[in-house]
């Protein structure tokens, strides 16, 4: 039975992952975590969690939990990631892995050394619609492709222009490089897997 724990239960568990955890077979939510106590009690009373926590380090030495959802913005994915792993617990972490290659690594490095797994959430492979898109190329039913055009398109939102305070997305120290860094690298990996 996988007992997971998400430290950072925002707006990704909200809209796919959260309450899923609870939903298939062999697997339970246990606890969530948020630094802000109103919204994570909230999350967790919505969504039938029996725990909550505020600070991660909790989360983590909870003896329940034998895995890890690390939802928060990259530049805590390196660091809650690898104290998961040095506590025993699988973890599975949002995309992007992390804010570059040397904490990527580190990352990888650490499961390695801990036997313990570490996924990181590039899950729209399993859509079927990427599945056909494999079938057909491995067949080679549309020939040998040479080349591939991808475009990504999102408008600005009015929150982009807030120079004061704007989306973590749009910092780089907390995001990694923006929007094509968050969202763009799900097109890529489907690239790389082809």
């Amino acid at each position: 039975m996988i007992k997971w724990g998400i430290i950072g239960a925002g707006n990704v568990c909200e809209i796919k992952s959260g309450p899923a955890f609870s939903m298939v077979e062999n697997s339970s939510l246990i606890a969530v975590m948020r630094r802000d106590k109103i919204k994570v009690k909230d999350f967790a009373k919505r969504h039938s969690v029996g725990k909550w926590y505020t600070n991660a380090d909790d989360l983590i030495n909870d003896p329940q939990i034998n895995a890890i959802y690390v939802a928060t913005p990259p530049y805590k994915h390196k660091k809650y990631t690898i104290k998961a792993l040095l506590a025993g617990k699988a973890v599975y972490v949002e995309k992007p892995m992390a804010l570059n290659y040397n904490e990527a690594l580190e990352m990888i490095r650490t499961s390695k050394q801990t036997g313990i797994p570490l996924f990181v959430a590039y899950y729209r492979r399993w859509f079927p619609y990427f599945i056909k898109i494999k079938q057909l190329l491995n067949n080679q039913s549309i020939g040998d492709v040479l080349a591939v055009n991808l475009t990504t398109i999102l408008p600005a939102r009015d929150a982009d222009f807030n120079h004061d305070s704007p989306p973590w997305h749009l910092v780089p120290k907390i995001s990694g490089g923006g929007y094509f860094f968050d969202l763009a690298c799900h097109q890529l990996v489907e690239l790389c897997w082809q």
